[in-house]
């Protein structure tokens, strides 16, 4: 090599080290996802939260790491996985209900957390008010608890005898205990019969069923919860088994053998969370950053359900269904 190409060589690699240095120096944030549910339950959830976030300019492996922790649908371990994540000292915990984020709220002030789909943040605790959350908490809420009205409007729509609802909820769960304590009011509206379906584990779903059935129940509820959520098949399977019209705030409900599904898109809400985090990651403070509430909903009808079950679904209905399994 002569001396000039030599020069060439040594200016080219002085060149190159600040773009190396660079690239050495670049900042991975750490993400703690918080779940209630299973990785199966929550897959379609968290990869719409990913793209979410690839369409701002965050790659796993790239500038962030995601750290998952997945409580199976057990309530009772959600604390304690909270409390790992925060061990971890992640830049940010997203939480993907309410019960996750109250879990990730008690066991870090410091942290900040986005709850991608909560259920009433302010009555539960979470937020100061939506417009200003204050604390290190901020996302989006589902507003569950008035679509609950919603949803035995659609059953009343569908059984026009309708007289006496089944309402499966969890009395461990705080937003299933405040989603079944919100129905009350609406319920008496409709001239609707509430009767408790209280299941606080897979175990004892059979059970539930078979004393609802032996109450006279025409159809039945199902209250938001990670319990049921992860056993979606096997609720659908019994509702059908029972001959009961049943309903939903998840759309993948309809999927696994329900009846009806009519609730926010979650997809939609994971997705949006993403922009928190972009926003949080970008040095906003999540206490000042607004809680949003959803603007798309899906209502969904099984009619392979509906025809195994004999019920006919009205044209007025069916008109007003996102989407129809045939």
């Amino acid at each position: 090599m002569n001396r000039r190409d030599s020069i060439a060589a040594l200016a080219a690699l002085a060149a190159a080290l600040p773009l190396a240095r660079a690239q050495q120096s670049v900042k991975i944030f750490r993400i703690g996802l918080l779940s209630p549910f299973s990785p199966s339950a929550a897959a379609a959830w968290h990869e719409a939260f990913r793209q979410g976030l690839r369409d701002l300019g965050w790659v796993e492996g790239k500038n962030i790491g995601i750290e998952y922790r997945f409580a199976e649908g057990r309530n009772d371990r959600i604390p304690d996985l909270a409390a790992d994540v925060v061990r971890l000292k992640v830049d940010i915990i997203v939480a993907d209900t309410t019960s996750s984020a109250l879990a990730a709220k008690k066991a870090t002030r410091a942290i900040p957390i986005v709850v991608a789909s909560g259920g009433d943040t302010v009555a539960s605790g979470l937020v100061d008010s939506l417009a200003r959350p204050g604390g290190n908490v901020t996302g989006l809420d589902q507003i569950s608890p008035e679509l609950g009205g919603k949803r035995l409007q659609l059953l009343k729509e569908i059984t026009p005898k309708l007289s006496r609802v089944g309402v499966l909820w969890n009395p461990q769960s705080q937003a299933s205990a405040l989603n079944w304590k919100e129905l009350q009011r609406p319920a008496r509206q409709l001239g609707i019969q509430l009767h408790s379906m209280e299941v606080r584990s897979a175990g004892g779903l059979d059970k539930a069923f078979e004393g609802a059935t032996r109450s006279r129940i025409d159809a039945v509820a199902i209250m938001p919860d990670p319990v049921f959520v992860t056993n979606l098949e096997r609720i659908a399977e019994l509702a059908a088994q029972h001959r009961l019209p049943s309903i939903f705030h998840l759309g993948e409900f309809a999927y696994a053998g329900g009846l009806l599904a009519f609730g926010p898109d979650r997809a939609d809400l994971f997705r949006r969370a993403a922009t928190y985090v972009d926003k949080i990651f970008k040095g906003a403070k999540p206490g000042e950053l607004p809680v949003e509430q959803p603007t798309k909903f899906e209502l969904v009808i099984n009619m392979k359900t509906a025809k195994a079950l004999g019920v006919a679904i009205p044209r007025t209905v069916l008109l007003r269904a996102d989407r129809v399994i045939e």
